[in-house]
């Protein structure tokens, strides 16, 4: 019993950490692509000590390797959208749209995974659309951009998991994690080096401040690494669905924590608040649906 909890509390933490990223991308004094630039930089050589080397190189087939490194390329894609649409807007749209990754995936996963389209998600994905629209509505400031931004970022990650989960095998998690990471930092790495030589790349790559180098450690080694340490060792006592309802909670903890840090509530209507109630519902009636659906399949 003790583990359970003990379980629940790690994968909670977790969640936390994960939705601490919002914020800490609004505080770093950096552009989205200087910002990812860093954070999978510090996570890969937090990772090397864990990977395992020679396995990856010796081992490993080829083509599972490059696998691995397309999706760890549409990782870093991902992380750009995202904190791109966190400049553009703010913390709590880019976490609203973040929300959405449940219903791209109910389109994305049956298109790769030869499957077939699941009625209830889409109807579930087109009901969010009127909760965007309040969303829109209910911000005081220009969204349009930062809300397109963040579905880019909600649509790669569904692209990026559904890719994952197709190619995944017996490979250890934190060597493929190491891998993601270390491809997503050199594809980055390439789309710098290609700004810069274009003289339109970063005005601002190298942290500005001691307070910027102390955001993007914690981001990168407690955001990333540790949290995803916790949610993966918690998996093994909790069963997928009680995991995927605790990771479903990364947008209410985010936002309540940019409405108490940075102090997002005072650029928000009603109409932003009811927008969120109805995605946020769509999200806990996904996996209850599933749960119904699935057991039906089986009597």
């Amino acid at each position: 019993m003790n583990t359970v909890r003990n379980a629940y509390i790690e994968l909670h933490i977790a969640v936390l950490l994960f939705g601490f990223t919002a914020i800490l991308g609004d505080l770093i004094q950096l552009s989205a692509l200087a910002l990812v630039w860093w954070r999978v930089l510090f996570t890969t050589l937090s990772l090397l000590p864990l990977a395992k080397l020679r396995y990856l190189w010796h081992q490993l087939p080829r083509r599972t390797l490059l696998a691995y490194i397309g999706v760890g390329a549409l990782v870093g894609l991902h992380w750009i959208a995202f904190y791109g649409a966190i400049k553009l807007s703010n913390a709590s749209i880019a976490l609203v749209c973040m929300a959405t990754t449940s219903f791209f995936t109910a389109i994305v996963e049956p298109l790769f995974m030869r499957q077939r389209f699941k009625g209830y998600e889409l109807a579930l994905g087109a009901l969010i659309v009127p909760g965007m629209a309040l969303i829109v509505d209910g911000v005081r400031i220009p969204v349009f951009s930062g809300l397109a931004a963040g579905l880019a970022a909600a649509f790669l990650a569904a692209l990026f998991a559904t890719l994952n989960k197709k190619i995944v095998g017996q490979t250890d998690e934190k060597s493929v994690t190491f891998v993601e990471m270390g491809s997503a930092w050199m594809f980055l790495s390439l789309v710098w080096g290609l700004l810069f030589a274009s003289n339109s790349g970063e005005t601002i790559f190298w942290p500005p401040s001691l307070r910027d180098w102390i955001y993007l450690l914690i981001l990168a080694l407690l955001c990333t690494t540790l949290a995803y340490v916790l949610a993966l060792r918690a998996l093994r006592h909790l069963s997928a669905f009680t995991s995927n309802l605790a990771i479903n909670l990364e947008p209410v903890y985010g936002i309540a924590l940019a409405w108490l840090i940075l102090k997002e509530n005072e650029d928000l209507s009603g109409n932003f608040y009811w927008g969120v109630a109805i995605i946020l519902l769509m999200i806990f009636v996904h996996p209850l649906l599933r749960r119904y659906f699935e057991a039906r399949k089986t009597v």
